[in-house]
């Protein structure tokens, strides 16, 4: 993997929860000048924060859950531009997180997420391959089918 020197490392834990039904929690992101996506919950990492550390306070801020988010199962490396606007090279880790009900709570978001994350949904397996609107990572099902097979 290459990341690219010119671009500044974002590192950021990703939470793929997953309800009793195994659907999996999406926000979606309406961000101006863009097309809206759904990408999973999580966020950048402190300074001095682990993946680890991050995957359990993004999961507590963002969803209201507070557990632990398990092993790292997966990692990525692309390079995009953030909700702010400035290109970068992220290093994003993934966490599963099994949840015993569809509930969350979104009081924690900050001031830019209320804004931009406009809505919150389960989707299923079959929704994450067709849905019309753009969804983050892209292969989010073959992620949790091979986590789910494990």
């Amino acid at each position: 993997m290459t990341l690219n020197p010119n671009l500044r490392l974002r590192r950021a834990a990703r939470l793929i929860v997953l309800d009793p039904d195994d659907r999996a929690l999406m926000f979606r992101y309406d961000v101006p000048g863009r097309d809206p996506f759904w990408v999973t919950a999580g966020g950048e990492c402190e300074p001095d924060e682990s993946f680890a550390e991050a995957a359990r306070r993004e999961l507590y801020e963002e969803t209201g859950i507070a557990a632990d988010p398990g092993p790292e199962i997966a990692r990525m490396t692309p390079e995009f531009v953030t909700v702010e606007g400035e290109p970068v090279q992220a290093d994003e880790r993934f966490f599963l997180v099994r949840v015993t009900e569809a509930r969350i709570d979104t009081s924690r978001h900050t001031a830019l997420e209320q804004q931009l994350m406009t809505q919150h949904r389960w989707f299923t397996r079959a929704e994450l391959v067709d849905w019309p609107e753009a969804v983050f990572p892209a292969n989010l099902g073959d992620m949790i089918d091979q986590e789910t097979r494990a």
